[in-house]
């Protein structure tokens, strides 16, 4: 018998009862003070948690250098891990389970997120393109700066912050950690070669290029043990100005050298929906991540990115995934999983109210009865 998204799935230690995964969705709605978690957010959370049911709670930096948007929940101080708690016993009371991203935006962000004004951080001096902008952290839409390029020294630092954060995330309540090396952000930075011109261990070659991606996993796999650890990539991805001419011999590899490790899953964001979530896409004429890499993955594969209900479905059932993350839907519908299994109608989401606000477009959105 074929699989399908209500059909039990077994992820590391833990079993879900369904294959509907609500996937990490930066909302910009932590408190404006300390950037940590606060009783908005932990209702949200629990108005989508379910029993045996997966929520990647959204990316969270792991360090204060490592932030790019205002009002993203962090990880990295004890007054995010206490209302991280909060939301993490919340949904465990529901029977759900919960991981958090580990974020690090590197050249991403501005100088105004950097202690004494400094630059954002990068691989490389390679400047981000003018058709993009960056946000301050008061809000306002600005050019980005060319990054500074780090030091070999420094990059150990960058894996210790992992680390700390994969502990704090321990701490705060969750069952596992899922490391963001997609849409553009720091660690992506470090595989692409465009972004990436360095000559030292962490340049050059594709090996080289993984490197700081592996040695991150491994601090993670160190804290956690491997199959309470994940890792989101984004093949052919054009977000946040990223993409690699050829992605296949990069992915190829890095798919591979995860596939090592024993992981929970690996987690694929689907290049027709690549944008990080700023605007409406669906590229035309693009590969499939879960249909390229399904054969070089032999663990669980998550894969997200514009799928419906029924594409979802043909997805398990054909074998290319075995869950499916839903973001946009999963925002205007806290009672998906019911829906999808019912067929029942969804609520239509309103992107204007996706980043930043209160309650609006966050925890108003009505449950299938209420509609």
């Amino acid at each position: 018998m074929s699989s399908s998204l209500f059909s039990p799935l077994k992820v590391g230690p833990y079993q879900l009862s369904h294959r509907v995964v609500m996937a990490p969705l930066t909302r910009m709605r932590a408190a404006q003070q300390d950037n940590a978690p606060h009783p908005l957010n932990l209702e949200y959370y629990q108005q989508r948690a379910t029993q045996g049911g997966l929520i990647i709670a959204e990316a969270s930096p792991v360090v204060q250098t490592g932030r790019g948007n205002p009002r993203t929940p962090g990880i990295y101080s004890r007054e995010q891990i206490a209302g991280w708690r909060e939301i993490t016993d919340a949904v465990h009371a529901k029977g759900g389970i919960i991981f958090l991203q580990l974020w690090h935006v590197g050249r991403v962000s501005h100088s105004s997120f950097q202690p004494g004004g400094a630059l954002p951080v990068a691989p490389s001096a390679v400047p981000i393109s003018r058709n993009f902008t960056a946000m301050t952290a008061d809000g306002k839409q600005v050019p980005y700066e060319t990054p500074r390029a780090l030091e070999t020294g420094e990059i150990a630092g960058i894996v210790d912050s992992f680390r700390e954060g994969a502990r704090n995330a321990q701490e705060a309540g969750f069952d596992g950690v899922e490391i963001h090396g997609a849409n553009g952000y720091l660690l992506e930075q470090f595989l692409q070669s465009r972004i990436n011109q360095r000559t030292d261990a962490y340049g050059g070659s594709i090996e080289n290029r993984a490197r700081l991606l592996a040695e991150v996993t491994d601090a993670a796999i160190g804290v956690w043990g491997a199959d309470r650890v994940a890792v989101r990539l984004s093949p052919y991805g054009v977000a946040n100005d990223t993409g690699e001419a050829d992605p296949m011999p990069l992915y190829s590899h890095v798919v591979r050298m995860l596939g090592t490790r024993g992981l929970a899953y690996l987690h694929f964001i689907e290049p027709r929906s690549s944008g990080a979530g700023r605007a409406e896409v669906n590229h035309q004429n693009v590969p499939s991540a879960m249909e390229l890499f399904r054969p070089l993955w032999p663990g669980v594969l998550i894969t997200a990115g514009g799928f419906t209900g029924e594409t979802a479905e043909n997805a398990i059932a054909s074998g290319k995934a075995d869950a499916i993350a839903f973001g946009r839907h999963f925002i205007s519908n806290p009672d998906l999983p019911l829906r999808l299994k019912r067929k029942s109608p969804l609520t239509p989401y309103n992107r204007a109210t996706f980043y930043g606000g209160a309650e609006a477009g966050y925890t108003d959105y009505p449950f299938h009865q209420e509609a």
